[in-house]
């Protein structure tokens, strides 16, 4: 059947040309048309051909706009149906908020990444079990007292699920989460297990919940080819190190998997970092 030009379609443009000029599907248009968003000019009762005019191009650039702001389609119909300016308003008001929100919590994820890229570059290019002193800076962190004894961190998977709990914003586990033994056990030569599960946060992030401030501090550190399960002998080396220079544990340790089995499947390239806050034995 050859489609031929009529009074009702004079002017109008076809499905197929409007889905080009607009590089839209023809189901899309046809999709519009189910949710009510754009009725055809015209109609052809024995064809069914949908023919458009300039009514329908000026709608279609107005949902155009809208998508580019990320409206969903339900939002953009009640408009172009009721063409509502403080409808508008409200819904652009709206969607500003959200795009805020999605704004700041990209932001928050790309610094966590940007720390993960540090942490790893560090594990990249640190000694590997050679102790350093540095002066660690103030440390804000959610800490979650409990005895566990995990050998890698998908032994954590639990701990993590309570860190999380109750929050309103995503938390990323980057290189900021880790296991810390008390000062007095440290002191005491006790590296059976830990006390704590402790995730680090940055002044941005918005924990619901008790946060524990750890001050700056002049700390031990090292790092080691393995796992927590192998951190045991990394202790006993901080330790001695102390004693040799009349030095005690003056707060819990920091044990932080820098490349673990979450991001690599090779052992041989896992690296895990001790941190312990030091001061002079009295």
């Amino acid at each position: 059947m050859i489609d031929m030009p009529s009074e009702h379609t004079e002017g109008l443009l076809r499905i197929g040309e409007v889905a080009r000029l607009f590089n839209l599907s023809v189901g899309t248009l046809r999709h519009y048309e189910q949710m009510g968003l754009l009725d055809p000019a015209h109609i052809d009762p024995a064809s069914g051909y949908r023919y458009y005019g300039s009514r329908q191009l000026s709608t279609l650039n107005t949902i155009s706009h809208l998508r580019v702001l990320d409206l969903s389609l339900a939002q953009i119909r009640d408009f172009v149906t009721t063409r509502d300016v403080d409808l508008m308003q409200r819904q652009l008001a709206q969607q500003q908020e959200l795009i805020e929100r999605k704004r700041r919590e990209l932001e928050r994820v790309s610094r966590k990444i940007d720390n993960r890229l540090a942490l790893l570059h560090d594990a990249l290019n640190t000694k590997l079990d050679t102790i350093c002193t540095i002066d660690a800076p103030e440390l804000r962190c959610a800490v979650l007292r409990e005895r566990v004894n995990p050998t890698d961190a998908y032994a954590l998977e639990w701990q993590i699920r309570q860190l999380q709990k109750g929050q309103h914003e995503t938390f990323v586990f980057l290189g900021n989460l880790g296991v810390g033994i008390s000062a007095e056990r440290l002191a005491a030569g006790d590296f059976d297990g830990y006390d704590e599960v402790f995730l680090l946060l940055d002044n941005t992030d918005d924990y619901v919940g008790d946060v524990e401030t750890r001050p700056a501090a002049r700390c031990l550190t090292i790092s080691f080819r393995g796992t927590h399960g192998q951190a045991g002998t990394r202790y006993e080396q901080l330790l001695g190190y102390m004693r040799e220079r009349n030095l005690t544990p003056a707060g819990p340790s920091r044990e932080i998997a820098l490349i673990d089995d979450i991001i690599s499947d090779d052992p041989t390239t896992y690296v895990t970092q001790i941190t312990v806050p030091i001061a002079p034995a009295k």
